[in-house]
Parts: C-alpha cells; structure tokens; sequence
C-alpha cells in the first residue's frame, strides 16, 4: 500500500488531489510561466481550499490566457470584467486586480533578474530545503524564509503575497520539500 500525506487523502478522496500530490506538489519547477501560474493559484485560494481551486485550474488555464504574464499585464477593465462574470474561476474583484498587477511586476522581476525562477530560487540557493516532517501538526503555515519572500514580493508590488501564501508557494513549486517522511513522494523528491 502506497502512504501519501494525509491532506490528499482525507474524507473522500478526489483523485485531482491525490494525482496532485503525486505528481506536482513539492516537484522543483523553473519554468516562469508554471511559476506565474502557482504565484497566481495560490493567491486565488487565500480563505479558500486548494482543492477548491484545483476542481478550477482549467477554467483559470482558459480565462487567463495559459498563464501568459506578457498577456495578463495588458488587461483592461473590460477583461477584468468578463473574469468577474466567469462562473469558472473564483469571482473576486481584488484577487483578480491583483492577478493583473502581479502580472506585471512579474513582468518587472523577469526583467531584472533575467527570469522569475533566478530571483524565487535565490531564496533557498537554487537547491529544495529537505525538511524531515513526521506529522501534518509538524508542517508550518509559514517560516522565516517565506516572510522574508512575502515581504520582497511585497515591495516589488505583488499582492495577495502574504507569508502563509508564500509559504504555500514554496512548497507546490518544490522550494522546500514538506512530504512527510513516510510519505513515498518524500524520498523520491530527496533523491532527485
């Protein structure tokens, strides 16, 4: 029998959850537009569930151009209302305002750093913190490390960028690698 975190098994498992974990949560990712996506997914979720947004990601893939940042920067009150009538995606004004404002201070980091993945990955020296958590209880909502990006983002102009999210970033993109121990994704992500 396979041991996964609890989180992706609780009550009745969805398998979009469980293939989640499985296949993405804590995978290091160093593509800028998969890194703009979870940026903007997890800020989305802020009071929400991730599996909420995760029964939503194609429909975010569709009304947000692929997660194209050059495209999200460009749009007007006229798209942001059209994402507002989206039945598809979470239909909040300040998340979606922030989702274009991100977009464009994406824009701003890229530039200055050459891609969005050189300055996230300079948080941790370009290599996953290997935690060693035995228990969900173990596994911090947020650290130092994410109020130091929370307060960066911040000030480059990001928003919906607090340290939970942050911290919630961290671990979907694989900065740090919060599988428990005896969870199978554990070891093969430490060994990869």
């Amino acid at each position: 029998m396979i041991k996964r975190c609890p989180w992706c098994e609780s009550g009745t498992p969805d398998p979009r959850y469980v293939a989640y974990h499985d296949a993405e949560w804590g995978v290091p990712v160093h593509e800028d537009r998969a890194l703009f996506e979870f940026l903007i997914l997890e800020g989305a979720q802020a009071g929400l569930s991730w599996l909420t947004i995760l029964r939503k990601r194609e429909a975010y893939r569709a009304a947000f151009d692929r997660f194209d940042p050059a495209r999200v920067a460009r749009y007007g009150e006229a798209k942001v209302a059209s994402l507002l009538a989206d039945s598809g995606i979470v239909r909040n004004r300040l998340k979606i305002n922030a989702a274009v404002g991100n977009a464009r201070a994406f824009l701003t980091v890229q530039e200055e750093f050459g891609s969005f993945d050189s300055y996230l990955w300079r948080f941790v020296d370009g290599k996953t913190l290997q935690n060693a958590w035995h228990a969900p209880a173990e596994v911090p909502a947020r650290t130092p490390l994410s109020d130091s990006l929370s307060r960066d983002l911040s000030q480059r102009g990001f928003k919906f960028v607090g340290s939970t999210i942050c911290y919630s970033l961290m671990q979907a993109v694989g900065l740090v690698n919060d599988h428990l121990v005896d969870c199978f994704r554990h070891r093969q992500l430490a060994a990869s």
